[in-house]
């Protein structure tokens, strides 16, 4: 039962007596049945621990376990939660409502001489409008502004999706709004402690096409505090040296022939030094690592497979299952496999990753084939933390690769959160420093940014968001066959317009 609702829950939250412990996004678990008892291990970079599961029971979208710590007697609750909200549909509707007169207050308060207008929660699917942001907007006799806010009970991610919203309804505003009030510009206002992320991205918002403002709301104190989006100081953002995938190679040489044996088209992927990865287009079904025996600080290699977060060490008790499981990987991970197979379904951008790195110049003839790096680990953006490709034109420069393969409203802004800390790392010279590209000297300008899509699955509203861009940013938006999986080819481009942007005066 509990391996059955796992397999479904791939991204849940773990939360243990009302704390969240694991996020299965960025977690391994493993299940075991030994002397008749159920037990749970998760582990993550952060911890370790294991769990004696006494009772199970399933509730909506919610796993809810009855567990054992190791060594005590009193059980703890464990659930793993499908919904990253853990609110009721009425807790949210009831925060939601207080905000609105809130923020209605404190902007009139704070903002002198504005007056708020409207302010409306309500969905409307034609504009991409959802309940979790309040849109409205300021007047100042003929003057006006765009205002969307989110409230600190919504999740980071929402938080983080407010400035594509905000976009969006300054775009709508003018629309609906142009022969009536000139809208100058936007106002975000999102909650205190989570400006990050929306604060580097407004940085590098069109300044001419649009007046922004960002506040931080402290709903406890009922302040507003301006900030500053010109000056965004350090980036969080590291970057790693480069791998030398041949080393890696040559460490784990027995465990690729090992595992080529059963599948030759296995790709290798070195994720560190002491790792690598074995993937069928993208799904990752093993890895070979070195392992540290605490009982007596040795090392030794050994192989974990499983598909997502699940995981288990290969052992002579369980090859037949390793084995089904990487035949069942050759046999459904291909362009022609069953498509209602969830193996064939998962990971379809790491399934397009695979297939770009192994062919860039279908992309665009301007990239070289190599040297190109997947999944760059050196940024902290929202929930991700990393870079889908990063290559290098024939004129040596640097190209940031974003890939979706559906539809995704925030591509644009995602596309703008890379781009950025590459450009923050080329401007420092690190790229050289760190090992990437070394046979090249890489070019001063400013990086390209390729946004690649499936044709159909380019949402309706990037054009809009593209247009407020900052000129700097060189941006593409390559539409792709939708049978990309057979072949890579594409179908349109989308340049920006260097048309001059201008406030309406």
């Amino acid at each position: 039962m509990l391996s059955d609702f796992l397999r479904g829950a791939r991204a849940a939250l773990v939360v243990e007596d009302g704390a969240i412990a694991f996020d299965l996004a960025n977690a391994k678990y493993s299940i075991s049945g030994e002397y008749n008892k159920c037990l749970l291990h998760l582990w993550s970079s952060e911890r370790n621990f294991v769990r004696r599961v006494l009772d199970i029971e399933v509730k909506a979208t919610t796993l809810r376990l009855q567990v054992q710590r190791m060594g005590q007697n009193r059980p703890t609750r464990l659930d793993f939660c499908r919904d990253r909200d853990q609110r009721s549909p009425a807790d949210r509707r009831a925060s939601r409502a207080a905000y609105a007169p809130r923020l209605r207050r404190v902007v009139e308060r704070n903002l002198a001489g504005w007056t708020v207008v409207r302010l409306t929660g309500s969905i409307d699917l034609e504009h991409s409008f959802g309940p979790a942001y309040l849109r409205g907007w300021l007047r100042q006799g003929q003057r006006s502004l765009a205002i969307v806010g989110v409230n600190d009970q919504e999740t980071q991610s929402t938080i983080d999706g407010a400035l594509t919203v905000g976009i969006l309804w300054l775009e709508a505003c003018r629309l609906t709004q142009s022969e009536r009030h000139v809208v100058e510009g936007l106002a975000l206002v999102v909650p205190r402690g989570t400006v990050a992320l929306t604060r580097q991205r407004m940085a590098h918002l069109h300044p001419t096409a649009a007046k922004w403002y960002l506040y931080e709301f402290d709903q406890p104190e009922d302040a507003l505090v301006p900030v500053d989006t010109r000056d965004c100081g350090n980036l969080a953002t590291r970057l790693v040296h480069a791998l030398e995938e041949g080393l890696a190679r040559e460490r784990f040489a027995a465990s690729i022939e090992r595992i080529r044996g059963i599948l030759p088209q296995s790709e290798v992927v070195a994720l560190s030094p002491a790792a690598i990865s074995f993937r069928r287009h993208g799904l990752e079904f093993a890895q070979a690592r070195i392992a540290h025996d605490p009982r007596n600080f040795q090392s030794s290699e050994e192989i974990a497979f499983g598909v997502g977060p699940e995981e288990r060490v290969l052992d002579s008790a369980n090859e037949t299952q390793f084995s089904d499981l990487v035949q069942l990987a050759a046999a459904v991970r291909h362009k022609n496999g069953p498509k209602n197979h969830a193996l064939w379904r998962m990971h379809p951008e790491r399934w397009l990753e695979s297939l770009v790195c192994a062919n860039l110049t279908a992309l665009d003839g301007r990239l070289r084939p190599e040297p190109v790096y997947a999944q760059v680990p050196a940024f902290a953006a929202a929930d991700r933390a990393m870079i889908d490709i990063l290559a290098v034109t024939r004129e040596s420069r640097l190209a940031v690769i974003e890939l979706k393969a559906d539809e995704d409203i925030h591509l644009p802004l995602q596309g703008v959160d890379y781009w950025s800390r590459v450009a923050w790392h080329q401007s420092r010279g690190e790229f050289a420093q760190f090992g990437y590209f070394p046979d090249y000297q890489i070019s001063p300008q400013k990086p390209l940014l390729l946004l690649v899509a499936p044709a159909l699955r380019v949402h309706p509203t990037t054009d809009i968001i593209l247009r407020y861009l900052s000129p700097e940013i060189e941006w593409e938006v390559l539409g792709i066959d939708e049978h990309w999986r057979e072949e890579i080819r594409v179908v349109f481009r989308k340049k920006p317009s260097r048309a001059p942007v201008a406030v309406p005066a």
